[in-house]
């Protein structure tokens, strides 16, 4: 597994826990605890996402709607025409 891939990964992660953590404050809101593990989630995943960017470019289309680099994410190869993508 590349860098990308475990960055992607770790992203993946972090978010799954600040999803898991937001659905359990629907019916837990004044957990403090549980409050606090949704903030270190949420704030990892947006860090690790912005590690992503800045590595590799927008993840998704609308990180990328506004700036200098307009529509970037549309020139990376799809995954179907990733070489290494087709062999698995």
């Amino acid at each position: 597994m590349n860098e990308r891939e475990m960055l992607l990964r770790r992203l993946s992660s972090a978010q799954f826990a600040a999803w898991e953590m937001h659905i359990f404050l629907d019916t837990h809101p004044d957990d403090q605890q549980a409050i606090a593990s949704y903030q270190k989630y949420h704030e990892k995943a947006q860090a690790l996402i912005k590690e992503f960017e800045e590595k590799y470019g927008p993840i998704t289309s609308s990180a990328s709607a506004f700036g200098e680099k307009r529509w970037e994410w549309i020139n990376n190869p799809w995954p179907w025409e990733n070489e290494k993508e087709t062999k698995n």
